[in-house]
């Protein structure tokens, strides 16, 4: 069996798309959008074939703020070594995006540095 893609809602489609095309290297595939119900997506695919799928639609709504909220925690980016991480690291640090921790070595041996995107989503960079 073989994980397809993830799929995130966003409020801000374009912002995101060029986030993910920018910094990670992201193809996006054609913008979907139906009329009838509002619902806008792009698929954007990685090295690899991972895709995700970041989607906006009227009605969406922010979930409460708290530190650990359910459901997905956060995307991970392997990115080869950890000067590559550190590199990257100082990239979107450079760039403005809120660093939370990092570059580090985890206890479960992960060097890793975790970040917000432009909506807050986790973004997580390992070696």
């Amino acid at each position: 069996m073989q994980l397809e893609h993830v799929a995130l809602y966003v409020q801000n489609l374009e912002v995101i798309k060029e986030f993910y095309v920018w910094h990670f290297n992201a193809t996006a595939g054609q913008k979907y959008h139906n009329p009838t119900t509002g619902f806008q997506s792009y698929f954007l695919s990685f090295d690899g074939g991972a895709r995700l799928e970041i989607m906006c639609r009227p009605g969406i709504t922010l979930q409460p703020i708290c530190d650990y909220p359910l459901g997905y925690a956060h995307i991970s980016f392997k990115i080869g070594s950890q000067e590559k991480v550190d590199q990257k690291t100082q990239e979107l640090v450079s760039a403005g995006f809120t660093l939370l921790n990092g570059p580090r070595t985890t206890g479960d041996g992960y060097y890793e540095s975790v970040f917000k995107d432009p909506e807050g989503n986790l973004v997580e960079l390992v070696a």
